[in-house]
């Protein structure tokens, strides 16, 4: 466990980061700029995460398009992502049917929307779900996985970077008032940054739900032999719930409300239900392509 025991140090080294830079990067910035804190540790998390992934995609072979997920001829990836798009984005629109049949959903943001505003929340919302998709996919499934997958297998592989991609979606974002700001400010973010796990109880549901979403995704990559699938597929569910983000918000008061998690008010029980099955789809669907993506040496 060598190489997944390297990627949590990278995590912890890059909130590491945010905690001890944050607050001096502050200093040196806000007198020309207006930028908030929690925003400034965030980039600097990001910054050491990206150079730290780096310097250990070196280390441990990684830093090649096979190891990276991209193994695939360029049209043959593209053309994959593009189906996988469309296929997220319909079964995930199905999902958003069946919380809005089931009253889950108050329509009511969606009378700000005009037909121009509707298209460009679209517009929006595709990128932001490509650039997830792209980010996510990169790391989780291409580096981490491949890491993983040549030291410890597949199995090992599916389940560590589930794990790992569900609990990255809980790390929140930390408003420290103006006033209260100090030297000990940047250890003050990254205990907000973390504060969802306190309570784990509170985000069972969503963890769980988030888990087997990342088990999905991990086969088909391990099934195709390479990121295209498992990156449109992300990228056309993450679209289509931030759509639904901007035009809903969670009905609280209906019966069934327990079955979206608080979290997020989208996951939950409900999500974790449809997974399953579309899992075991979307599974055999890719074992049984055929004129697809190349399969990769070692690939299920």
């Amino acid at each position: 466990m060598r190489a997944f025991a390297w990627f949590a140090v990278l995590i912890a080294f890059s909130l590491a980061c945010m905690a001890a830079f944050t607050y001096p990067a502050w200093l040196l910035l806000h007198p020309h700029f207006n930028f908030p804190f929690h925003r400034i540790g965030e980039r600097i998390g990001m910054l050491g995460f990206l150079l730290g992934f780096l310097l250990l995609a070196r280390r441990l072979g990684l830093a090649d398009r096979r190891s990276l997920g991209f193994a695939a001829p360029r049209r043959a990836y593209v053309r994959e992502l593009a189906l996988a798009l469309v296929i997220g984005a319909l079964t995930m629109c199905a999902v958003t049917g069946s919380m809005a049949g089931l009253g889950l959903l108050d329509w009511q943001p969606a009378a700000r929307y005009g037909a121009a505003g509707l298209a460009a929340l679209i517009a929006k919302r595709l990128l932001s779900g490509l650039a997830v998709g792209l980010i996510e996919e990169t790391a989780l499934r291409g580096a981490m996985f491949t890491a993983i997958e040549r030291e410890s297998g597949t199995f090992a592989a599916v389940a560590l970077t589930s794990v790992v991609f569900a609990a990255t979606h809980f790390l929140g974002v930390a408003h420290i008032a103006h006033a209260a700001l100090g030297p000990w400010s940047g250890v003050a973010l990254l205990g907000g940054t973390l504060r969802a796990f306190a309570h784990p109880l509170a985000i069972a549901d969503a963890f769980l739900c988030l888990t087997a979403v990342g088990v999905v995704l991990a086969l088909v990559r391990a099934i195709t032999g390479n990121t295209a699938a498992s990156m449109g597929l992300h990228a056309g569910w993450v679209w289509v719930m931030l759509v639904a983000h901007g035009l809903t918000r969670p009905n609280r008061a209906a019966p069934l409300q327990f079955l979206l998690s608080r979290h997020d008010g989208f996951t939950g029980w409900l999500v974790l239900a449809w997974t399953v099955p579309l899992g075991w789809g979307l599974a055999h669907f890719y074992r049984t392509r055929r004129g697809g993506v190349p399969r990769a040496a070692g690939a299920l």
